[in-house]
């Protein structure tokens, strides 16, 4: 007789196992995360070694594979499928997350409109909301004529069921964490049914050739809720970011096995749903009558994107004994390095000043080629002097004070010269070459290799206006 099963705990945050209860997990040092997980009994002796073995896959030398371009499917986004790489690809598996309210499911549905209108046969299945909910919506956005199909269920096996009967080439599951199967005894939602129901649906959709997208939900971190293993299963994970008080949203490709990860896709939120935006430097541009001090603008790079963000700094007088540092959209710990830099190499002291940054538009900047841009934005709301009109900046900043190149610089300067920018502080190891001078015309250009040279740069500029 086999032995009864003993439960076990999976950590929620990274998939790991512990016989016994523990406040931390010793895998990934997160608190809280282990969750009971009543262990399944084994349905079948184990093989005998005198039953044969299934025949090994054949090796093959890698030149000898041969290896063709995936075919793409547009989604009707231009912007959604910037962010997957092109387009949707036959068997591949997406898992989309973000907050509640940012409009994931809004996107997904008029996605799905667009692909049935292109003769793409599309599902969409909700756990979360009944048929009639999604109706409604679809009426919102203008789509409640469509004729794709619906499915409100949560069983797993008559998910699996439909999309056998039903053959769709794109499936929207929405969302994995209240997908349950009946072979499991645990609740929806948690570690062994959101990693089961995954793995199934991965599977079936690389079995079938059908492509899925998995909603997922987030924990208050920012983090996709469930195990991390739900990220290796899929391949392409995608963030929706954004302030729900504000009507732009972004998805950012974190993971993509067909495409560049990085890459973002830029939104609006209108009453008719979700629009694209093909010029997103517009919105994360501040619109001052004349120039302000704490204003820099940078010249961004997202994925393969050059974008212009405006970099707003607020130095004030501390108001209390420890300064405070508080940064929105930009690296909080590295506001710390740079302003230890600064008052180092260009003896600009901050030790007594609250200093705070943030990025316009609430676009997230995680390059280090933004450390420029933030210290001319710190110097400049110190001073209490504006930077000239049409200035742009970037350039990474190392702890020696000196100005490392960003990659890609020329496309940088090819967005800030189409948008009208007059003058551009660059590091210098990304001074393009005499013969590209002419994509650069009406940018004047000032290589730096030094803190103290960019801001003596900004001050030249003030003496010449």
């Amino acid at each position: 007789m086999p032995r009864p099963a003993k439960p076990s705990f999976l950590c929620n945050a990274c998939g790991a196992g512990s016989a016994r209860w523990l406040g931390r997990c010793p895998s990934c040092g997160a608190w809280n995360t282990l969750e009971e997980v009543p262990a399944m009994p084994a349905l079948s002796p184990r093989r005998s070694s005198a039953e044969p073995l299934a025949a090994p896959q054949p090796v093959q030398p890698l030149a000898a594979i041969e290896a063709q371009e995936v075919a793409r499917i547009p989604t009707g986004h231009a912007e959604l499928d910037r962010a997957l790489g092109g387009g949707i690809v036959a068997g591949a598996v997406v898992l989309l997350g973000g907050d509640p309210g940012i409009g994931k499911s809004t996107l997904l549905l008029q996605a799905l409109h667009a692909l049935h209108g292109a003769g793409v046969a599309a599902l969409y299945v909700t756990g979360e909301e009944s048929g009639a909910q999604v109706a409604l919506r679809a009426r919102r956005l203008g789509v409640g004529a469509s004729m794709m199909n619906v499915l409100a269920e949560i069983r797993l096996e008559a998910i699996l069921a439909t999309l056998a009967e039903v053959r769709p080439a794109v499936a929207v599951i929405d969302s994995i964490q209240t997908v349950y199967s009946d072979q499991l005894t645990s609740a929806p939602g948690s570690v062994g049914q959101v990693r089961e129901c995954a793995a199934q649906l991965t599977r079936w959709a690389k079995a079938q050739g059908c492509t899925i997208i998995l909603v997922g939900h987030v924990t208050k971190d920012g983090q996709l809720a469930g195990p991390r293993v739900l990220e290796h299963i899929v391949d392409t994970v995608l963030y929706f970011e954004g302030d729900t008080h504000s009507s732009f949203r972004l998805i950012r490709a974190i993971k993509n096995r067909f495409g560049a990860a990085g890459e973002i896709g830029v939104f609006a939120m209108t009453e008719s749903g979700l629009k694209g935006v093909s010029n997103p430097s517009a919105i994360f541009l501040g619109q001052h009558e004349r120039p302000v001090p704490g204003s820099c603008v940078l010249a961004a790079l997202e994925g393969t994107r050059p974008m212009l963000v405006e970099v707003q700094a607020l130095v004030d007088e501390a108001g209390a004994a420890a300064p405070r540092r508080l940064s929105v959209g930009l690296d909080r710990e590295r506001l710390a390095m740079l302003l230890a830099v600064l008052h180092r190499h260009a003896g600009v002291a901050c030790g007594d000043q609250d200093v705070f940054i943030n990025a316009v538009g609430g676009v997230r900047i995680a390059e280090p080629a933004a450390d420029l841009a933030v210290m001319l934005a710190i110097g400049s709301s110190l001073s209490a002097r504006a930077l000239p009109r049409g200035f742009v900046a970037f350039g990474e900043v190392g702890l020696a004070g000196e100005v490392r190149p960003a990659p890609r610089g020329q496309e940088r300067l090819r967005e800030a010269a189409k948008l009208g920018f007059s003058t551009a502080l660059l590091p210098r190891a990304n001074m393009p070459p005499r013969r590209s001078a002419k994509a650069f015309e009406g940018l004047r250009l000032l290589p730096v290799s030094r803190v103290d040279e960019a801001i003596a740069a900004v001050r030249e500029l003030r003496a010449g206006d």
